[in-house]
């Protein structure tokens, strides 16, 4: 059977030790059908010239070079040029195993799943531990996912995009895009946004991804608990009225309203 096209989303930002390594780890999935999508924004080393030497010999890399507009702007650029019937993300100070396409492309194809959802790696320096909460094996509806994601609200598992599969059809029918006003947690709110359209979902516990803890990002290094708090107040509105749309929000109030303090113990 012919394999369908993954669109594999990598945003770019003055990350030029690390980004061979993520670049190299794309370009040799064990998964034939991707296309490479390098979107740099407005890096200032030498990102950019390592994006385009990468571009030189493998046509399946795609180069756009922005203005500096944040990671949310970048990503909603890839996902307006992606061909790809499925959308993977990758963080270029990050990297994927081999086989991380393979298994999450054919898993969708197997299941007929909307989303894919992954168990990933976290290396801390020289500690790599392992997180991911669902160990179920089969498919599931949008309740049952739903009524998961309420064990653990805040984390990274749930709440990131680069351990997931998206299908780029439903991101286009319903304009789902990251919300360019946010500095963090505009990646939970594209997910809330995309589990409210989907219908099935499944969940691998292959660990399929290394993120890399980073003391020095943008979100280490610029949130407080005031501008935290402000944040997860404007998601709550989100997430409450998600759960009163299928149903579930009495049955998980407490839960729900844990997101406001909960921390991410997998992050």
């Amino acid at each position: 059977m012919e394999q369908p096209l993954v669109s594999i989303i990598v945003p770019v930002y003055n990350s030029a030790p690390l980004l061979a390594r993520c670049i190299d780890s794309a370009r040799r999935q064990r998964y034939p059908a991707v296309e490479i999508l390098l979107i740099n924004d407005g890096s200032t080393d030498a990102s950019l010239e390592i994006c385009r030497m990468y571009a030189r010999v493998d046509p399946r890399i795609t180069v756009v070079d922005r203005r500096n507009s944040g990671v949310s702007a970048t990503r909603n650029h890839a996902i307006g040029l992606a061909r790809g019937k499925y959308l993977q993300f990758l963080d270029s100070d990050d990297w994927m195993d081999a086989n991380a396409t393979r298994l999450l492309a054919e898993r969708a194809e197997e299941t007929g799943a909307d989303l894919v959802i992954s168990h990933y790696c976290r290396v801390d320096g020289d500690k790599v531990t392992v997180h991911g909460f669902l160990n179920h094996t089969g498919v599931m509806g949008k309740r049952q996912f739903a009524e998961h994601l309420m064990d653990e609200p805040a984390s990274f598992y749930y709440g990131v995009m680069w351990n997931k599969l998206y299908r780029r059809d439903i991101v286009q029918a319903h304009g789902i895009r990251c919300n360019e006003n946010l500095d963090w947690c505009e990646d939970f709110l594209f997910n809330l946004e995309y589990i409210r359209y989907a219908e099935s979902f499944c969940a691998l516990q292959t660990p399929i991804y290394y993120y890399v803890k980073n003391n020095k990002s943008l979100t280490a290094t610029t949130l407080n608990p005031i501008n935290t708090l402000q944040t997860r107040l404007g998601l709550f509105a989100y997430y409450k009225a998600f759960y009163q749309s299928i149903g579930l929000y009495d049955r998980n109030r407490m839960q729900i309203h844990r997101y406001l303090i909960a921390g991410a113990s997998d992050g």
